[in-house]
């Protein structure tokens, strides 16, 4: 598919390459007097923008139908803008066809670009299905964890601060989850494979939550879930509940089926969200919540 997206690229650079020899070859140049320097810029920075448009699509998106109607458009606004363009350095004979089809690739570009645009936002709604667990709201992509792919300790806080703001005294709980023995996971297999497990531990806990809840990675080896409308009581049982899907998971690694536990701490919504947080840490590291072996089978030390 890369290879694919570079030789769109490679045929898109040497059609604006084809477009100006073209019209060198077959075209009169014109007087520098004779130019219209606000038309030469309209057309050409649309030319450009919608170069930078076309790399762009190209090299932030996996091919498919989508891709290549944007791409394709974005190409066809390019080359037809640049003919534009070139009009005004060019004088071209009225008779011309070829002048006249490649300005037309301007309205034609902009409706294969309305086309992908329209499957691009039946896409937009499956990928926001896909991720109103990980984002909750609204959307901020600088706040997203690179390994886990989910939203990192400062957006949590501010999911905190809007839940309290929609809701005030609400029923609102926090739940914060850690994976126990993680450090030995990554002594005795390396940091590509403590990434794995992450990953694998958010697609579990994800599958098992609600439309409105929000996960997120808090730190390290520790997830954070905000769960709107949930008393403290049904918060722990769904942590508990989260535990035990996660003992019974069978993660694959290099040597072997790796087990892999939680342990949990709850409380209510209320109040800052630093002190929120901050709480719920002290009662995860003082050992006040069960851990997954009380809920699950008991694991044996990875290493």
């Amino acid at each position: 598919m890369l290879n694919l997206h570079r030789h769109s690229l490679a045929a898109a650079a040497l059609a604006v390459l084809a477009c100006l020899l073209l019209y060198a070859g077959a075209g009169t140049p014109k007087p520098a007097a004779d130019w219209h320097w606000m038309d030469i810029l309209a057309e050409g920075g649309m030319a450009l923008v919608a170069g930078l448009w076309f790399v762009m699509t190209l090299s932030s998106r996996p091919g498919g139908l989508v891709t290549r109607l944007l791409a394709g458009g974005l190409a066809a606004v390019m080359l037809g803008s640049w003919a534009d363009c070139l009009d005004e350095f060019f004088r071209i004979d009225k008779g011309a066809a070829w002048d006249n089809w490649l300005e037309a690739l301007l309205p034609f570009g902009m409706l294969v670009l309305t086309a992908g645009i329209y499957y691009w936002r039946h896409e937009q709604f499956l990928v926001n299905d896909h991720l109103a667990k990980r984002e909750r709201l609204f959307r901020q992509h600088r706040a997203f964890d690179r390994v886990t792919q989910l939203a990192d300790a400062a957006y949590l806080r501010h999911q905190i601060g809007l839940e309290q703001e929609r809701d005030p005294g609400g029923q609102c709980a926090l739940v914060m989850l850690d994976i126990d023995g993680f450090h030995r996971i990554n002594r005795a297999h390396g940091q590509r494979e403590g990434d794995r497990v992450l990953q694998a531990v958010g697609h579990m806990l994800l599958l098992n939550l609600r439309n409105e809840d929000l996960l997120c990675r808090y730190a390290g080896d520790r997830f954070a879930l905000l769960l709107p409308g949930m008393d403290d009581h049904a918060a722990r049982q769904l942590a508990q509940h989260l535990c035990t899907m996660v003992a019974m998971m069978r993660h694959h690694g290099p040597h072997g089926a790796l087990p892999v536990t939680l342990r949990y701490a709850c409380t209510p919504a209320q109040g800052e969200a630093d002190s929120l947080l901050a709480r719920v840490s002290a009662a995860l590291e003082g050992g006040a919540m069960p851990r997954a072996a009380t809920v699950a089978a008991p694991h044996a030390d990875p290493a």
